[in-house]
């Protein structure tokens, strides 16, 4: 089930992403797997081997696992932190993974973050976060009740649950990055959310004629083609760097354009 996780780049970057964990060594599968290529490369075009942490962010005991095992393998102090879980299927496993695997590992990884030297964290939420959510299950999410939130799931569309689950997490950030857990304890939190990127999530849909006439509908990029991983591995490493000195609670579209597309000027 599990297959890239967690990633070096400067004293200590863990990218998340789907349900495991691995430090240094990538072995892509889906969802962001380019961007978690293409951010280790960035981060470290020579390499990096330490060791691996393997936890299905689906479930509960995972979660703690992985905390576990991160802490085994590098002590009570991380500086960085990318949370890169994310998968996209019509069943709960999206809301389990997407939302409350991700912010478990930005959790767990929160105390040792808060003895590194310029902390930093970053989420990866997405375009479709803003791609009518489901109201009622996004509140569930964040109450905090995973249990009561995957009861509500049921009865709803699962088209909703990607969008929902994203746009959730968008928010948790904003809430979250701002509080004294965070903020105060020297921690920079932010997140990026990306349009159509090209990794091997994607790509079945991007070659399916029909699927991408849709796709490109919903997601209208007026910079005319699709993202590069190495593109949201740039910004991704930036956020989780000390040259990120000001930059809290941000959760920036990276989309070529679309959000801008959609949603125009009406946020001022």
């Amino acid at each position: 089930m599990c297959r890239t996780i967690l990633e070096k780049a400067l004293k200590g970057v863990f990218h998340g992403a789907y349900s495991c964990h691995n430090w240094g060594r990538f072995r892509n599968w889906e969802g962001y797997g380019g961007v978690s290529r293409s951010t280790r490369l960035a981060a470290n075009p020579g390499g990096f081997e330490r060791g691996d942490v393997k936890a299905d962010l689906a479930t509960s005991q995972g979660r703690e696992a992985f905390v576990q095992g991160v802490t085994a393998l590098v002590g009570d102090r991380l500086d960085a932190v990318i949370a890169c879980a994310g998968v996209a299927v019509p069943t709960p496993l999206t809301l389990k993974v997407n939302y409350f695997g991700a912010i478990a590992t930005l959790e767990g990884m929160r105390p040792l973050l808060a003895k590194g030297t310029l902390p930093r964290a970053v989420g990866i939420s997405s375009f479709a976060s803003i791609m009518q959510p489901d109201a009622e299950l996004v509140e569930a999410c964040l109450s905090g009740d995973e249990a009561a939130a995957l009861r509500i799931a049921e009865s709803k569309e699962p088209g909703v649950y990607y969008a929902s689950s994203k746009a959730a997490f968008a928010r948790w950030i904003r809430r979250q990055a701002i509080t004294t857990d965070w903020v105060r304890t020297g921690i920079l939190l932010n997140g990026i959310a990306p349009g159509i990127v090209v990794t091997p999530m994607t790509q079945p849909m991007l070659d399916d004629k029909a699927r991408r006439t849709q796709l490109e509908q919903q997601v209208p990029m007026p910079i005319g083609r699709d993202g590069r991983p190495e593109e949201i591995a740039e910004l991704l490493l930036w956020l989780a760097s000390p040259a990120n000195s000001m930059m809290v609670g941000q959760v920036i579209f990276l989309d070529g354009g679309a959000e801008a597309t959609v949603r125009g000027d009406t946020l001022w």
